[in-house]
């Protein structure tokens, strides 16, 4: 039930969450370290699980919070800047990759086999066959995620809401399983391995964490598909909703400078 307030601000009551987390990100991390070195990964499963609590726990609290009325408008705002700020970090993170794959490209480092430099092997995928068909599929999950937006913002329609965001989640699941079929093609058929070569890493870093996040907004479209379902969110107050359809879109975005970059001018000039 949604109380009154007084103020503009929620004052949050102390929590061990962000240790809780902070403990959790540091066990998982060092874990990782060691696994790589052969150690068991038993850390790093355990530090991984405890992060996913906090994550679980945190959001909850602040999806309940929405609910009992603290979500006001300034806070709101100051939830919409934080995602901003999260999504520029994303865009970062992308931009190293893309341009890693650019210098390489345009000006590959030369490699000593012994007796010569030799420049490496530059490898190409048909952007005209599975990655149009996934642009294709990804630009139209952001079309429906964008109708089940303007559905709840302008026209308070539910049964808008949630068709768009089912279409959107099925269209999302279908990109991840032609991802993972090119994926297969590539490495069984066509005789590509992780990290061989700059190229290879450079192909597989950039498209598999581009898949990395689309499975990642695909959960977070369907956490507010259940939402949806359960009556939350209102044409006034639907900050979850928001923020998750800005992250697809940041998803749909990215993939089109890949295909543009990786794919179609990889294909024409490399």
């Amino acid at each position: 039930m949604a109380h009154a307030k007084n103020h503009d601000y929620h004052i949050l009551p102390p929590s061990i969450l962000p240790l809780l987390g902070a403990i959790g990100g540091f066990i998982m991390l060092f874990g990782a370290v060691l696994w790589m070195h052969g150690i068991t990964p038993y850390m790093f499963w355990g530090g991984l699980v405890l992060v996913l609590y906090t994550m679980y726990d945190w959001w909850s609290k602040v999806v309940q919070e929405s609910r009992i009325g603290d979500h006001t408008k300034v806070v709101r705002i100051g939830l919409r800047y934080g995602f901003i700020l999260f999504v520029m970090s994303e865009i970062m993170f992308f931009f190293a990759w893309f341009w890693s794959f650019f210098k390489h490209a345009m000006y590959p480092m030369q490699e000593y086999t012994g007796t010569e430099y030799v420049q490496p092997d530059i490898h190409v995928v048909d952007a005209f066959h599975l990655p149009l068909i996934n642009t294709v599929v990804l630009l139209l999950s952001g079309c429906a995620v964008t109708w089940a937006h303007h559905a709840l913002a302008h026209d308070n329609d539910r049964k808008g809401l949630i068709q768009g965001l089912a279409i959107g989640i099925v269209l999302g699941v279908f990109f991840t399983f032609l991802q993972a079929f090119e994926y297969y093609e590539l490495l069984a058929h066509e005789g590509w391995k992780f990290g061989d070569d700059i190229f290879y890493s450079n192909f597989f870093m950039a498209t598999g964490f581009h898949g990395f996040h689309v499975l990642i907004g695909t959960i977070f479209l369907l956490v507010c598909l259940a939402r949806a379902g359960k009556g939350d969110f209102t044409p006034e107050q639907h900050v979850g909703f928001e923020a998750a359809a800005w992250y697809w879109h940041f998803v749909d975005v990215v993939w089109l400078f890949l295909f543009f970059a990786v794919y179609l001018w990889g294909q024409s000039v490399l």
